[in-house]
């Protein structure tokens, strides 16, 4: 049929059939619909009726469209696929996804930005969310963490206001260098994460060709009840590749979703992304040879030092049928954890235990773990119940423990936490031992090619260009002059800062 044809159909009044193939045009609770072109109203002219129940239902649903944005990872892509275990670790784990050479476990991996909102580019200098859901036969293992191997802060109790200095001032509504750096001059366990995030690591060329990293420690449990305190890599198997600011602010002009595009473009064509997961293992008794605390989330474990052991690979295979509801609703916590594997006493990790699941009660409700994307592929047997949006489907009256009755639920003799021993038990609010705040950062500096060193140290100037204070200004490049001279007089050069001015800032530090 041609245009001209389908014109006069139209005006003459003439329906065009309409295919086999589609469905009739229902209400949320099923009924037909007649009309969805024209409210139901008083005569042609009138005023609309409020009994036009479909006319309400979908202006309702619609304003309810909605949910909270996440605080931090809002925007983000996510893909299905498949991780496969490279042996059999049981020596060192009950974790059953770990158990056999061979073994394959469903995952849902989700990318991010981190401090920016909804609709940012994703071409800015930010850390990148790596967040893997594992679909266990022992309940949903969840690996979150980010591109980069180390976190700007080490205690939970700081992770709000460094958020509140990242995010857009509360009187102008925009993101200002003076106030993060205000914040990070005062933290020097920054130092760190900053040298590596204002590399080109910091802005990744997309979702595929970035490592991630668990940041934190874990512990893992074997049958005998020995501990194992591990941390987690994901390599790339695109190789990495980063942006500088010119090359990203070119991507950026053309495309706010490049990422997102090259991952879902990717998969579309079968080019399906890969990445081999390592696992670095230090027994307790030997926490204690290393300059540094372990525990530590602003510090990396060495590799010449811990060894890396290929634990498997995954493969992203398959693109989400609804964004919406497998990856706005995907909801991930280090407190998703399976039997096995255990939280270490990581500070930042023990406030993320609780943050991460209350974030997603607030954001989509206290049964957000029964979402498809999230529910577990293990029966739930669990007494907990009612709240918004409950589906338990519970069919008896017995909704507490213990209990005689026979279809009640019983504890899991098999899964006991791990016992361990404090030698001084006194409760205290204070620094970590082993801070050692500045000497990763320097040996990271000193391993760059010098393109890169310049790179860095030019985009650390841009941003402290901006800084509107000067002792925070000079803060910051005594704080990089403390990881690496050569990298603070760099810096100091570029912002005209004299060595009297550093060296004064040093000695109050």
């Amino acid at each position: 049929m041609n245009f001209k044809n389908l014109t006069v159909l139209l005006l003459s009044g003439t329906v065009l059939s309409v295919s086999a193939q589609q469905k009739n045009l229902t209400t949320n609770n099923g009924a037909p619909v007649g009309d969805n072109q024209n409210s139901k109203t008083i005569g042609n002219n009138g005023p609309v009726l409020l009994e036009d129940i479909n006319l309400i239902e979908k202006l309702a649903s619609f304003d309810r469209e909605r949910i909270p944005e996440r605080v931090v990872h809002p925007v983000g892509a996510g893909a299905f696929g498949e991780f496969v275990s490279a042996d059999n670790f049981s020596a060192f784990t009950k974790a059953a996804l770990f158990s056999g050479k061979g073994k394959i476990t469903p995952v849902f991996t989700r990318f991010s930005t981190v401090i920016n909102s909804k609709g940012s580019p994703e071409t800015l200098r930010d850390p990148r969310g790596f967040a893997v859901k594992f679909y266990t036969e022992q309940g949903n293992y969840d690996i979150v963490g980010n591109n980069l191997p180390v976190f700007f802060i080490r205690d939970a109790v700081k992770f709000p206001d460094m958020v509140h200095s990242l995010k857009p001032s509360p009187i102008t509504n925009r993101q200002d260098a003076t106030r993060y750096f205000d914040f990070f001059s005062h933290v020097p366990e920054s130092t760190n994460m900053l040298t590596r995030l204002y590399t080109d690591l910091g802005i990744p060329a997309n979702f595929r060709q970035m490592d991630g990293s668990s940041v934190h420690a874990f512990k893992w449990i074997n049958n005998k009840g020995e501990i194992t305190y591990v941390k987690y890599t994901w390599k790339t198997l695109q190789g990495v590749k980063g942006l500088n600011a010119e090359a990203a602010a070119g991507i950026q002009a053309k495309d706010f979703q490049s990422a997102t595009h090259d991952l879902y473009d990717n998969i579309k064509k079968g080019n399906f992304p890969a990445w081999e997961l390592y696992v670095q293992m230090i027994k307790p008794a030997d926490m204690d040879k290393v300059d540094f605390n372990p525990l530590d989330p602003t510090k990396v474990w060495p590799e010449n030092e811990v060894k890396m052991v290929l634990l498997g690979k995954m493969t992203l295979n398959k693109w989400p049928d609804n964004f919406f509801e497998q990856v706005e609703e995907a909801a991930f916590s280090p407190a998703d954890l399976v039997p096995g594997i255990e939280p270490s006493e990581d500070k930042l990790l023990q406030g993320r235990l609780f943050s991460y699941f209350d974030t997603q009660r607030y954001r989509i409700g206290p049964n957000f773990q029964s979402l498809p994307v999230n529910s577990p592929k293990t029966p739930v047997n669990s007494n907990n119940q009612d709240g918004i949006m409950s589906n338990r489907q519970k069919n008896t009256d017995v909704n507490y423990q213990p209990t005689v009755v026979a279809y009640g639920y019983q504890d899991d003799s098999n899964f006991k936490p791990s016992s361990t021993t404090y030698s001084s038990p006194a409760t205290t609010q204070h620094k970590i031992d082993r801070a050692n705040d500045f000497k990763q950062a320097g040996d990271f500096y000193k391993a760059l090619p010098e393109k890169d060193k310049a790179e860095l140290v030019k985009n650390l100037t841009d941003d402290l260009s901006t800084v509107t204070n000067r002792t925070i200004v000079l803060k910051m490049i005594a704080h990089f002059y403390m990881a690496d001279a050569d990298f603070g007089k760099r810096l100091a050069a570029n912002l005209k800062a004299s060595r009297q001015e550093v060296e004064s800032v040093l000695t109050h530090n």
